[in-house]
């Protein structure tokens, strides 16, 4: 019987862990993926997505929960051009669940205060979803609840 009983501490010893992952940009192959190749080998853009994973803290959720923000058609040509023109193009945050972390280009960024998942989906609710490369994109949809005071306890 005494194995059954948990203290107030044992419950919120854990904290959910919170990550920042980096995964290469990808296109469909044709006209998509020559423009983004010739954008990298120009230097004009820095090829890489952005992303928040969370670790539950939770025995009870084995999987990492990934949220990101990319354009709602990435590999679609009109939308590479229009993006990397300047122009806002219609965005969409994801959220997805991975079975483990991804093992390199990941970054352990800190502890959550509460319930990182939660957190993370009131926030969602709040983002601007029109997509602007280098005024609002991946890059800030992954700092701005990273710089949050009542997100992270690092």
């Amino acid at each position: 019987m005494s194995a059954l009983l948990f203290t107030k501490s044992t419950l919120t010893r854990s904290k959910d862990e919170v990550y920042v992952a980096a995964v290469a940009l990808r296109a469909t192959k044709g006209p998509a993926q020559l423009l983004m190749s010739t954008a990298y080998s120009l230097s004009v853009w820095d090829l890489q997505h952005f992303m928040v994973i969370i670790k539950p803290s939770s025995p009870l959720l084995s999987q990492v929960i990934v949220f990101d923000f990319q354009p709602e058609d990435p590999e679609n040509i009109y939308t590479a051009l229009a993006a990397l023109s300047g122009r806002a193009v219609p965005g969409v945050v994801l959220t997805r669940k991975l079975r483990k972390l991804p093992r390199s280009r990941c970054w352990f960024v800190g502890y959550a205060e509460g319930n990182a998942v939660d957190k993370a989906y009131d926030f969602n609710n709040t983002w601007e979803v029109d997509l602007r490369i280098g005024l609002h994109d991946c890059r800030d949809y992954t700092n701005v609840p990273l710089k949050c005071k009542d997100w992270l306890n690092s």
